[in-house]
């Protein structure tokens, strides 16, 4: 009998799946926590030139989808915490990228490659959304919503997002697979630490290589599966 072998690594290192998702949201909006068991985790804890790999400050994240939402899910380990103690009312703040975050940047068309959407949250739930424009920063005014927590025992913090798909694209189409890339920033000082899903391969510390973004596809809604009906005795 010929041997049959599970399908190589190398698919899926540059590829992210967001998980269907059709159950009901909890109080504050984003899926309760058993529904994140049905998404593919991406792992990474290199840095932006994909060198000096640190488990102690491992990132894993995971993607949901409905028509309405994207939501995704930071399991951040950290070293050491450095955050603003400052924002606008509603958790909003400019460089926020200046103390520690984990980011998401998508690019729902990626024929457009200088188009592009960031999404910053740090560990006291502090946020920021902008447009990338050809090189130039926009207010992006998402809607954002954000969940997050941090377990000093364990030292991670849980950082959950819920996107309105209207902010991203204006149809919105699961058979269609964006770029997307991944990326976290610690440390108060330089040399702080600069990490990466897909590495940007830049000289000195840069996320903004969209051509080194990786791809994010759409798990297909699981159909209902119907049940086979038992004959009846006068059947039998």
């Amino acid at each position: 009998m010929r041997k049959r072998f599970a399908p190589s690594s190398q698919a899926f290192r540059d590829t992210a799946v967001a998980a269907s998702f059709r159950g009901s949201l909890d109080p504050a909006g984003l899926p309760p926590s058993n529904a994140w068991r049905t998404a593919r985790p991406v792992l990474f804890d290199a840095d932006w030139q994909g060198k000096n790999p640190d488990p102690h400050r491992q990132t894993e994240v995971c993607l949901l989808w409905t028509p309405e939402f994207l939501y995704l899910k930071f399991v951040a380990r950290y070293r050491l915490i450095t955050v603003f103690d400052d924002a606008d009312s509603n958790g909003r703040r400019d460089k926020l990228w200046d103390r520690d975050v984990a980011e998401v940047f998508l690019q729902p068309d990626p024929a457009q490659l200088s188009r592009y959407k960031e999404f910053e949250v740090s560990p006291n739930g502090f946020w920021i959304d902008l447009e990338i424009a050809n090189g130039a920063l926009h207010h992006l005014q998402s809607g954002l919503q954000r969940r997050v927590t941090i377990d000093k025992a364990k030292k991670t913090w849980t950082a959950e997002l819920a996107i309105p798909m209207k902010s991203l694209v204006r149809q919105f189409d699961p058979a269609a697979v964006w770029r997307v890339n991944f990326f976290r920033v610690e440390g108060p000082i330089e040399p702080r630490s600069y990490s990466a899903w897909q590495p940007t391969n830049t000289p000195k510390p840069n996320f903004h290589i969209p051509e080194r973004f990786g791809f994010l596809k759409f798990e297909p809604t699981r159909a209902l599966k119907q049940q086979k009906a038992k004959p009846s005795k006068s059947e039998q």
